[in-house]
């Protein structure tokens, strides 16, 4: 197994979910989340010209910025992404494969997961850290019950059906890591709605987890 790069240290465990994004609107949007204290950003792999938009927001991040994509499931997206500079891969499901040619490139990975089999299996193929899907079905107790059966040092985020009014919950369980996908952006909001949105989703992490 390649040594992985672990998950970055943010000020804010808060990453962007851009699904949809446009790559017209992607400066406005981006710079809006950048403004508002976010600094990790995924635009998936089923948004339009995706790859555009990336490139995009790769340009405009500072470099403590972590820009990449989500949906990723193949070892050649994986080395697309890297060739325009992107260096978070998060990915719906468990593929070796996607891991390892991600490890190989010193990139950051988020695999899905749901249950300890799943999680085990990410750790053990290099995972970075683990996306718990759908957060809104597991929720805190349930993401907290089954670390505690992985490593102690093991990232956990949560991400589906979230936003900041879970902030509290979570936090309860000690889990500090989020994925803001329809609560922050959808493509019908304009960059300054997202920004607003972001705004109020840092203000309440912070207020939360004293991150201020």
């Amino acid at each position: 197994m390649t040594a992985r790069p672990p998950f970055p240290e943010l000020k804010r465990g808060l990453i962007a979910i851009l699904r949809g994004l446009r790559p017209d609107d992607a400066e406005g949007v981006v710079g809006a989340l950048i403004e508002a204290g976010f600094e990790a950003i995924e635009i998936p792999l089923n948004s339009p010209d995706p790859f555009r938009s990336i490139g995009t927001a790769v340009a405009m991040a500072p470099p403590r910025c972590l820009v990449g994509a989500g949906t990723v499931l193949t070892a050649a997206d994986v080395a697309r992404l890297h060739d325009i500079g992107g260096r978070l891969v998060v990915s719906p499901n468990v593929d070796a494969a996607v891991i390892e040619e991600a490890a190989r490139r010193r990139m950051v990975t988020l695999p899905g997961v749901f249950t300890p089999t799943e999680a085990i299996a990410a750790l053990a193929a290099g995972a970075s850290g683990l996306k718990f899907f759908p957060a809104s079905v597991l929720g805190a107790g349930g993401i907290a019950a089954i670390r505690a059966v992985l490593p102690g040092d093991a990232t956990v985020g949560a991400v589906g059906g979230v936003s900041e009014r879970d902030f509290e919950a979570y936090a309860q369980k000690d889990i500090r890591v989020f994925g803001l996908g329809s609560s922050l952006f959808t493509p019908s909001l304009t960059a300054a709605e997202v920004g607003a949105r972001a705004r109020a989703a840092v203000e309440e992490y912070d207020r939360v987890y004293g991150t201020a």
